[in-house]
């Protein structure tokens, strides 16, 4: 019989601490997803999509979107197993830089540190800011 009941199989907030460190798995960013993610989202920009324009572009080939790269790194943080049924949402991004393209064929991992816990006793909870550093195969953020 099937159960309705949902179990957290994440971290609570009690069980983060100031300067955790977290690596997730790795994935490799294939043109499916770039596709896809074009797809939804309706940002089809020639960079992306388009491979003779992006061979004379700067970057020589088509790139993954800025912000394809940030669903990633919280797929990859959900992946890791740290926040799966545990978070109740997310309340901000802040500082997010975009220091290197992520290429079709790169494989991308996630490198998570807790910044701060705040508690939140009368919620039964708290606040974790995280840091998220999103590397690819090479070690290159």
């Amino acid at each position: 019989m099937p159960s309705n009941t949902l179990t957290a199989r994440g971290r609570f907030f009690e069980e983060f601490t100031a300067g955790q460190r977290y690596t997730t798995p790795g994935r490799t960013v294939t043109e499916s997803d770039i596709v896809a993610f074009a797809g939804l989202t309706g940002d089809f920009n020639s960079i992306h999509t388009d491979a003779v324009y992006a061979k004379a572009s700067s970057f020589g080939e088509r790139v993954a979107h800025g912000m394809l790269g940030i669903s990633f790194a919280v797929g990859l943080a959900v992946r890791a197993g740290i926040l799966e049924g545990t978070v109740l949402a997310f309340r901000e991004i802040k500082e997010w830089k975009f220091t290197q393209p992520i290429h079709i064929g790169d494989t991308i991992h996630v490198e998570i540190e807790v910044a701060e816990t705040k508690a939140f006793p009368r919620l039964g909870g708290g606040m974790v800011t995280l840091v998220l550093n999103m590397l690819n195969q090479e070690a290159v953020s």
